[in-house]
């Protein structure tokens, strides 16, 4: 009895934690159980003193701020105060930078699927529809990717006029400035489809668009600025490239070398006050051409001439590259690409204030700036970039694997090969998911710059593993560059997406967690305001109230953890939304070890995934507060563990993504099988991180207290069954809606000779025979015709037997040209 009496207890704290009661109605409830099991069922006298003891401990101090303010809260600040220091200005630019998204509702624990299912579905104006299906196409159709690349090693002048005449630089300019003021939407489907015939083209397409001198000037120059230059940048009057990369500072962007001092000078035969700048940069697209440039640099003011401040911070300006000092022309090769790119440097460069983006008001806030821009890179342009190589390689893999045969085969029919497919389809799937994801926050005004960057590691990583095993299937084929290979550009491109926009490694380690806990944490951030508070006692005021309820957040965190592991989520509550929009309280999954539940209540089957989805959004909630706890400010050196907190975080955003996406997309049945694999690639992942986290915590016990407290029982999720890598493989090999719909913007050149073309033609041809060369390989083991005979050699000899009619001849014969043809590889006479 007194064991059943202690485990009631127990199970009574839990549950108070886990609806996360207020400390007043827990005071209440648990004196009321003590009062009850002490005087009415005689507790042993001890035991009954040191439960009274905890108790009113507990009681007093989350119920009586003033016994905390003169007991605890002193020590527990200084505490604070040496495990998380202040945040400095930039960090503090850094954390402002942006909007907080659907990655807050997963930092918080217990996502709200009812707002992930009402976010509006973005859409196409009819302008833009039309801007996709005439211009774009027309641009594509001019497209030669090999020559561009390999022949001419640049974008050919035609190719720069169109661009210019159709307004391909000012995508989203706005309209009153004689840009096109395109939706994000808009903007990425046409990078993709861009990049799809041509990287080259679409990297210098993108750049503009999104980090460069007219998103600058839009958002923060002046009127005079936007009246006079964004005209010119839409028309290609003015061509910008955008210079922030120096020689000794890549990543770490704050600490540019390149400096402007305030001083006095001539310009345009005027003595104005203005900037003297000398800068050395590298990496910098379209410089080799740019007529203006935009230039990130520290400001110092060493006479004072604009205020007191010696050293003014990071500024950004604009600069004619015909001023003298100016250097500007010379190429890099970067991964052997035809786009723009090359080092610019200035000696002793004047230029008046007014030059700098927002005006003389704007000399040293260059810094916020360029955190803000950053969300256009990462959210929009290379999502959409990457996702066009991995779009490239769903298509042409598939349709290769129907096509190449070996030991009388099609190689898509082998398990290894479908394995690589499965993988293919699946991560391209995801990618395309993401990429829609973020367009979503962006199209309502939302910049989610922790989005952004999730969106901008993951989908450059998901592509390089497309292409790479799109490249292992395909084998020599792939390998063999010339006009007729459609991989290999992508294999050589894709680190150019990895490097750029905050280097993949710097993302990951640093950037997706160390943001995403001060973002988004529903209390880290202001705590840390209100501890480094120069008014000390308003500053502990605010600390008290706030380290109290993030104390009661964590501890109804652990027990929603701890709780949901022993039941693996079956019992979670979703919130009731109209079948018709996929949320009910019940579901299965298709063939998925991950849940079993009760199918005959419900017909969705993606209700369980939203019961894991919430479990795992708790336990990264319980995670970061146990992590954060041991490691305070010195997280962000410990870049592993940060790291794998943050694959949790992305993995449930992805996740979310796919949701998401299926749902936009009409939730077509036939999709279920790449939903369902990128869901369970996702939870794996997020095992897979808890898994490394609680291993290399120390001391080890709190490592196995934190896994089985999110995994009481042992593993839960599984790598995605072989039954759905094969229904992957088997709808990837065939012509479809579900394909093209998949693929969507990824251009096909309506050339016979295109690399693409010639793939598509066999793989429609091969369906349309089908039949034929079915009765056409019963007939060959009939007449004994030897394995080693090539197709073409059987139609003819099969010819003569009169069996196929002169149109069935016709067709194979069409077949036996288009396959040999798909199948062939560039030879040259010499190189």
């Amino acid at each position: 009895m007194l064991l059943f009496q202690i485990l009631f207890l127990l199970v009574l704290s839990f549950g108070l934690a886990f609806f996360r009661v207020s400390p007043r109605i827990w005071a209440v409830v648990m004196m009321a159980v003590l009062f009850c099991f002490t005087f009415l069922l005689l507790f042993p006298l001890l035991l009954s003193m040191i439960l009274w003891t905890v108790f009113l401990s507990l009681a007093l101090f989350f119920n009586f701020s003033a016994i905390r303010s003169a007991t605890f809260m002193p020590s527990i600040l200084a505490r604070f105060h040496r495990l998380l220091p202040p945040i400095s200005q930039n960090e503090q630019v850094v954390l402002d930078a942006g909007d907080v998204w659907w990655e807050g509702e997963l930092f918080r624990g217990q996502p709200n699927w009812r707002q992930l299912y009402d976010m509006p579905k973005p859409v196409l104006t009819v302008e833009e529809k039309s801007f996709l299906d005439n211009q774009v196409q027309t641009l594509c159709a001019m497209l030669d990717d090999w020559k561009i690349v390999n022949e001419d090693r640049e974008i050919s002048p035609e190719v720069w006029a169109y661009l210019k005449k159709e307004k391909f630089l000012g995508l989203t300019i706005d309209k009153a400035y004689g840009g096109l003021g395109f939706s994000p939407l808009a903007h990425s489907h046409i990078i993709t489809s861009i990049s799809s015939r041509s990287s080259s083209v679409g990297i210098s397409v993108m750049v503009p668009n999104a980090l460069g001198v007219g998103e600058f000037i839009q958002h923060h120059g002046t009127e005079a600025q936007k009246t006079y230059y964004l005209p010119k940048l839409v028309t290609g009057e003015e061509i910008p490239a955008f210079a922030l990369t120096s020689t000794t500072a890549g990543s770490d962007a704050g600490n540019l070398p390149d400096t402007g001092i305030v001083c006095k000078g001539v310009y345009d035969g005027v003595e104005v006050l203005g900037i003297k700048l000398n800068w050395e940069k590298r990496y910098i697209t379209l410089a080799p051409m740019a007529t203006i440039l935009g230039l990130a640099f520290k400001l110092y003011d060493p006479d004072h001439l604009l205020g007191k401040a010696h050293n003014v911070g990071i500024t950004l300006c604009l600069i004619p590259t015909h001023l003298p000092g100016v250097e500007i022309g010379k190429r890099h090769y970067p991964a052997g690409l035809a786009f723009l790119n090359g080092p610019t440097s200035g000696k002793d460069v004047f230029l008046p204030l007014d030059l700098v983006i927002g005006g003389p008001e704007n000399c040293g806030r260059g810094w916020k700036a360029l955190m803000e821009g950053l969300a256009g890179g990462r959210g929009i342009s290379l999502p959409a970039f990457s996702t066009a190589g991995a779009k490239v390689a769903f298509r042409s893999t598939g349709a290769y694997a129907a096509l190449r045969q070996q030991f009388q085969t099609p190689i898509g029919a082998f398990e290894g090969v479908m394995e690589s497919l499965s993988r293919i389809g699946g991560l391209t799937y995801l990618c395309e998911a993401t990429r829609y994801f973020n367009l979503i926050a962006l199209s309502q005004g939302i910049r989610p710059a922790l989005g952004a960057a999730i969106s901008k590691y993951h989908i450059t990583e998901m592509a390089r593993q497309v292409v790479n095993d799109a490249m292992d299937i395909h084998g020599g084929r792939a390998i063999q560059w010339g006009p007729r290979n459609y991989l290999a550009s992508w294999y050589q491109t894709l680190p150019v997406s990895i490097t750029v926009e905050g280097a993949n490694i710097l993302t990951r380690n640093m950037i997706i967690f160390g943001q995403g806990a001060l973002r988004c944490h529903p209390f880290m951030k202001d705590e840390i305001v209100a501890a480094a508070d120069s008014d000390k006692e308003h500053g502990a005021l605010r600390f008290d109230t706030l380290f109290c309820k993030h104390l009661g957040y964590s501890i109804s965190n652990f027990a929603r953890t701890f709780v949901y592991g022993l039941t693996g989520g079956h019992f979670i509550s979703i919130q009731k939304i109209d079948s018709s929009h996929g949320v009910s309280k019940e579901g299965e999954a298709r063939s998925s070890p991950l849940v079993k539940t009760n199918t005959r209540t419900s017909n969705d089957k993606l209700s369980p995934y939203y019961k894991q989805l919430t479990r795992m959004s708790t336990a990264l909630a319980f995670a970061t507060d146990v992590v954060s706890a041991c490691f305070g400010g010195q997280l962000k050196r410990k870049e592993q563990f940060s790291a794998r907190i943050g694959d949790v975080l992305s993995q449930i955003y992805l996740a979310s993504a796919v949701i998401k996406y299926f749902h936009d997309q009409g939730r077509p049945e036939e999709d279920m099988p790449f939903v369902v694999w990128s869901l369970e690639k996702c939870f794996f992942a997020i095992q897979t991180a808890f898994d490394g986290l609680s291993q290399n915590l120390s001391p080890r016990w709190l490592g196995c207290l934190v896994y089985r407290t999110i995994f009481p029982w042992g593993a839960s999720y599984y790598p995605p069954q072989d039954i759905l890598g094969h229904e992957i493989a088997a709808a990837m090999q065939k012509t479809s809606e579900q394909r093209d719909r998949i693929t969507e913007f990824c251009v096909v050149g309506k050339d016979k000779h295109d690399a693409l073309r010639r793939i598509e033609d066999a793989l429609k041809a091969s369906e349309e025979t089908a039949l034929l060369r079915q009765r056409l390989q019963e007939i060959v083991q009939e007449l004994g015709i030897p394995r080693h005979v090539v197709l073409s050699e059987q139609i003819e000899t099969i010819s003569k037997t009169e069996v196929f009619s002169e149109q069935e001849l016709s067709a194979l014969r069409r077949f036996a040209a288009l396959h040999a043809d798909a199948m062939k590889v560039d030879v040259f006479d010499k190189l």
